[in-house]
């Protein structure tokens, strides 16, 4: 046995192995652009994201952030240079969702535990009253015309809000009660994708569908564009975008298909009044610099093998996007979390097998080395006082 430990650890000593600095897009994670989707970096170096879920930004602080991963939330004060783990006893796994409220003075965010809001008065994150089947809420909005206002879109269907998130009542009207893919406000106006169909609300009026030069049941996100007013409203689906200036009364195609069929897309943001156009999809990110017409996959800094979904305009500046990306394929994420599962249900019988005997091997090699070094240390030292010579 000994033998096998020797040879174990001469082979760790002696082999050789390279080292390699770490490559930012061999993970999932945060990035930020502040040219209109050209260029992108890292906000969250340094901290391994698997899998981007969510990130919002404070309504009057640019540099305040929230950031929903796979595994925890976080905050940031100070732009994204340091983090903060959010309610660690709250927030274990997959958070999903968070937003803001309007008035900057608190928030909501939603994991497979269920809902939780903030007020900066009481500084800590509570449960609160949501029907079973609003969650887990893969998406949260605020309605910033109207502090204290959100809609949740959870595997139940759309849910609202009108007292900060601490309670939440099944929205009226012909809404399917199932979940949503994509959720947007704009000003008195919500928009929502359920079932491959877009919803709209208009002010106190019931949620109803408008379809009238869209595809039936093949519309994936919807967005309006915050520069044009919230006339103008975009959608996505069928390899191709649409854009509507009355309100969601009808839609026209813009520009060209995707260059590779059956993209599936997560979220739109257009900028310049829609002369760019950014894309978050399965295959990356994608971007039109001329309204749709020619479409390019954005690389650089960017995993472009990474599937990518939330994808989020900067309040404060017109030109600063976020957008996220994951390790895992964001429908097993959202799967695990309706089961109520985290990331330790990936690990096999094999796998524990397998470090179980890496550990004891280790284990063994450490209680020999021990054992040799006490014995050294006992041969050296002397066992009786030395008696002198005589001449």
């Amino acid at each position: 046995m000994r033998r096998v430990v020797n040879l174990l650890l001469a082979a760790l000593v002696i082999l050789p192995t390279t080292g390699h600095a770490h490559d930012p897009s061999a993970w999932g994670g945060v990035f930020r652009s502040r040219d209109s989707g050209q260029t992108w970096l890292p906000v969250d170096a340094g901290l391994f994201i698997g899998g981007a879920m969510a990130v919002a930004v404070h309504p009057t602080d640019p540099n305040h952030l929230l950031y929903a991963t796979d595994t925890r939330l976080l905050r940031s004060r100070n732009g994204g240079r340091d983090w903060i783990h959010e309610a660690p006893d709250r927030f274990v796994g997959p958070t999903l969702a968070v937003a803001f409220d309007a008035d900057g003075h608190g928030a909501v965010a939603a994991s497979s535990a269920g809902v939780f809001r903030f007020r900066d008065d009481v500084a800590s994150w509570s449960p609160v009253d949501a029907p079973e089947n609003a969650s887990p809420a893969r998406l949260i909005v605020a309605d910033s015309s109207r502090p204290g206002h959100f809609v949740l879109g959870a595997p139940g269907g759309l849910f609202t809000s009108v007292d900060g998130g601490r309670r939440w009542y099944a929205v009226g009207g012909a809404a399917p009660r199932s979940q949503p893919t994509a959720l947007h406000v704009a000003g008195d106006s919500a928009l929502a994708v359920i079932g491959g169909n877009v919803w709209i609300r208009d002010g106190d009026n019931p949620w109803h569908r408008v379809d009238q030069g869209l595809p039936l049941d093949r519309i994936e996100t919807v967005t309006s564009d915050a520069a044009a007013g919230i006339h103008r409203w975009w959608a996505f689906g069928g390899n191709r975008l649409y854009r509507s200036d009355d309100r969601g009364t009808s839609w026209r195609t813009v520009g060209t298909a995707l260059d590779t069929a059956d993209t599936s897309v997560r979220e739109i943001a257009p900028l310049d009044g829609g002369r760019v156009i950014v894309l978050t999809t399965h295959r990356g990110l994608w971007r039109s610099n001329d309204g749709g017409e020619h479409w390019n996959q954005v690389e650089g800094a960017l995993p472009v093998h990474l599937e990518a979904s939330p994808l989020l305009r900067d309040p404060h500046d017109a030109q600063t996007l976020y957008a996220g990306f994951a390790l895992t394929p964001y429908p097993e994420i959202w799967r695990r979390a309706e089961q109520g599962n985290n990331l330790m249900s990936q690990i096999d019988p094999v796998s524990l097998a397998g470090a179980g005997a890496m550990f004891g091997l280790l284990l063994m090699a450490g209680v020999w080395t021990a054992r040799r070094l006490a014995r050294a240390a006992g041969a050296s030292s002397p066992s009786s006082p030395s008696r002198q010579i005589p001449r």
